[in-house]
């Protein structure tokens, strides 16, 4: 498992890197949403490090996956229950309870790779 310090590394990058995408894509963010980037950007590390193996469309589904199954917790969490409205995908085609859909599944599929990649490059330079 990685230290402290490379895991507080990758989550403030992923933070940083996920509210940053957010403010590009939607012009706007949440705090919730950087706690979220965080948190699945060490994962996303954890990943490509597990399944280095495994060919990109493996790691990329795998990465995927993750990012979706923590978009619908924090979706559940922050907008069902809490009713907090940080995102809404009840427009999107083919989407779960407004919280996940396939067009960012898919989006976060090709993102997977970049992501493991600058992951494992900064926890190598740790």
């Amino acid at each position: 498992m990685k230290g402290f310090r490379q895991v507080t590394s990758l989550f403030f990058c992923g933070a940083a890197g996920y509210a940053a995408l957010e403010l590009l894509w939607r012009q706007r963010t949440h705090w919730t949403m950087a706690l979220t980037g965080g948190t699945v950007f060490v994962g996303l590390a954890g990943i490509g490090e597990r399944l280095r193996g495994l060919s990109l469309p493996r790691r990329c589904a795998a990465g995927s996956a993750l990012i979706t199954t923590a978009e619908l917790v924090v979706g559940a969490t922050v907008n069902l229950h809490y009713r907090m409205r940080v995102w809404d995908y009840s427009r999107e085609r083919f989407n779960f309870k407004g919280q996940i859909c396939a067009k960012y599944a898919a989006l976060w599929y090709l993102l997977s790779a970049p992501a493991m990649a600058l992951a494992a490059s900064i926890s190598n330079r740790m």
